[in-house]
């Protein structure tokens, strides 16, 4: 009996919407739909790539990358034992598989994740190939199609996965660009960094028939709300009602509705030829042919800047003072660092979200678009402007603001200082993660300088919102993280009391960024802390502006944005190792 266990468990499936117990075979037939209730059954990349596609016309792209643990992360297990179990299970390489095919006999590029690899997290691996599939679509003059599957960002590569985000955004927007179609396929479930970035900032929004997609996930929701959530919550068919995604697809028609998406575009396709390419040369070959990625690129961006080197501090205790409630915030700095200050309201939508501020000041001589998270220093302050996390009006209205300094020829200086976007019901409702996705797209493009400063808390999504810039600074005791130590400890470990051994393993600080070189400088703070002298700390930061923001001046607006664009492309796997190599 004990020996045809195996063999019943594979004839035969139950199904995690009805219970039924269902022949295997019937249902693979049915698409691993179920034929009683309709419960879209998770898939795996290799089958989702085979029901998608033409039959014969599927070709695999490379996927071969160098081992990458970038900042040895260790919970319960090394991240690399992670890594080579998920390998193990899956039979893949990693999160994501891509490819070329036909569908409907018109060519496109797929990246389609699969959830079963370590919850198809984003990591720098992952942000790579996905980048690389953007790049063949560009190159070859044909539509590109990401299939999602993800919890988020890849925590074990702390704030370098979450640069991904911004990484293969701006490959979305060089396809915009072009006029190539980009579409995502949203499965369930779909949620964090991915939700918040390429997901949803695609020409072309789908969502299979019972997918879940949203910035939070529910329980993240529950736990900081307090609150049930509403029937369907997150659902593709609640997504449509809301107008976040452009339509639901039963699964046996995801092939043909792509196929004639993509036939609608064909006929407004570029018609210049394809370009003759060759197939990159793994990366361990290219860095033996041009050398190891330089630790700071030498462009007219950069020149004569270096990186301080402030004192060592335990991470944990940077956390807790990142998270003061004297730290100076963004108001305070632009009181005390700008001059001038007008401050614009609303996103032209229906709302003003307290937890952004922004408008225009002077910096010296020069006018500047402002943009900031702003918290508070008492806890009447922090509630009313929600500790700092930014609704979607406060994402708009921060796009609206770089838009508008955009037009009139204004740099802008975001201050950023939030523990993440708002988790809350009606966030998610408002399109939250869409909202975000399209802050990172647009200043990927934006055509004048962007000088960021993590001045406080540097949470996840929400800050990235503000930081994709030509220049990073950083204040001596900020964080910067794909997560907060609580959650990562509560679901790693899993004890939020491990928040210390967390924030240590995330190097979250501004020396660890620094060394990644997710951040350019780091800004010394006064003996104690910034809320010790404000004056002080207001005037090294307004030092610090200065001596990063004239250089940007000076460069061309087209170059900024290949700049800026270069610099967010260079954090891929080889540049992470290169720089853990180097502590």
């Amino acid at each position: 009996m004990t020996a045809t266990a195996p063999r019943e468990e594979q004839l035969w499936s139950r199904c995690a919407g009805c219970a039924s117990l269902l022949y295997r075979k019937r249902l693979r037939r049915n698409l691993d739909v179920c034929p009683e209730c309709g419960e879209h059954a998770r898939l795996g990349a290799p089958e989702r790539l085979r029901q998608l596609v033409d039959p014969g016309s599927l070709r695999l792209l490379p996927d071969q990358l160098p081992e990458a643990d970038p900042i040895d992360f260790v919970d319960v297990l090394p991240y690399p034992h992670r890594l080579s179990a998920a390998r193990a299970s899956t039979g893949l390489s990693e999160a994501v598989v891509c490819a070329t095919a036909t569908i409907g006999g018109h060519p496109a590029v797929l990246a389609v994740m699969d959830f079963r690899f370590l919850g198809g997290s984003l990591g720098c691996a992952v942000g790579e190939l996905i980048t690389r599939a953007a790049e063949r679509a560009l190159d070859d003059r044909i539509p590109l199609i990401l299939v999602t599957a993800s919890g988020g960002a890849r925590m074990q590569e702390g704030v370098l996965s979450l640069m991904q985000m911004a990484t293969v955004s701006q490959a979305i927007a060089a396809l915009r660009e072009a006029g190539l179609l980009t579409v995502s396929v949203l499965t369930d479930p779909t949620y964090g960094g991915v939700a918040a970035s390429f997901a949803t900032n695609t020409d072309l929004v789908l969502a299979e028939s019972g997918a879940r997609m949203g910035f939070a996930g529910p329980r993240v929701i529950r736990q900081v709300t307090g609150r049930a959530l509403p029937e369907g919550f997150q659902t593709a068919d609640v997504l449509l009602r809301h107008g976040q995604v452009d339509m639901v697809v039963q699964r046996r028609s995801l092939r043909p509705r792509l196929g004639a998406l993509l036939a609608a575009t064909r006929a407004t396709r570029p018609s210049r030829p394809p370009v003759p390419r060759q197939e990159p040369a793994p990366r361990r070959e290219r860095l033996a042919e041009t050398g190891p990625t330089p630790a700071r690129p030498a462009d007219p961006t950069t020149v004569g800047v270096e990186p301080t080197n402030p004192a060592v501090r335990d991470a944990w205790d940077t956390v807790r003072m990142a998270r003061h409630p004297g730290r100076p915030t963004t108001l305070d700095y632009l009181d005390s660092v700008f001059d001038g200050f007008l401050q614009l309201h609303g996103d032209r939508l229906g709302a003003d979200c307290p937890a952004v501020v922004g408008g225009v000041a002077r910096l010296a001589d020069r006018h500047v678009m402002v943009i900031g998270h702003q918290k508070g220093h008492t806890t009447a302050e922090l509630v009313a402007r929600n500790f700092g996390m930014a609704s979607p009006a406060g994402h708009r209205k921060a796009l609206r603001l770089m838009r508008l300094a955009a037009r009139l020829g204004l740099p802008v200086v975001t201050l950023v200082d939030t523990p993440g976007a708002d988790p809350g019901v009606s966030a998610e409702e408002q399109g939250q993660a869409a909202a975000i996705a399209e802050n990172i797209l647009t200043l990927t493009v934006l055509p004048t300088p962007v000088l960021a400063v993590i001045t406080g808390e540097g949470g996840s999504g929400g800050a990235l919102a503000l930081a994709v810039a030509d220049r990073v600074l950083m204040l001596e005791n900020a964080v910067y993280s794909v997560i907060s130590p609580e959650g990562c400890a509560a679901i790693l470990w899993p004890d939020r009391s491990a928040a210390p051994q967390a924030a240590r393993a995330l190097r979250l600080t501004a020396p660890d960024l620094c060394r990644l070189g997710v951040v350019d400088e780091v800004v010394p703070e006064p003996s104690g802390a910034a809320h010790d002298d404000p004056a002080e700390t207001a005037r090294r930061l307004r030092a610090a502006l200065l001596t990063n923001l004239l250089p940007l001046l000076d460069v061309p607006p087209a170059m900024l944005v290949r700049l800026r664009r270069q610099r967010f492309r260079r954090f891929g796997t080889t540049r992470a190792g290169s720089r853990a190599g180097a502590r």
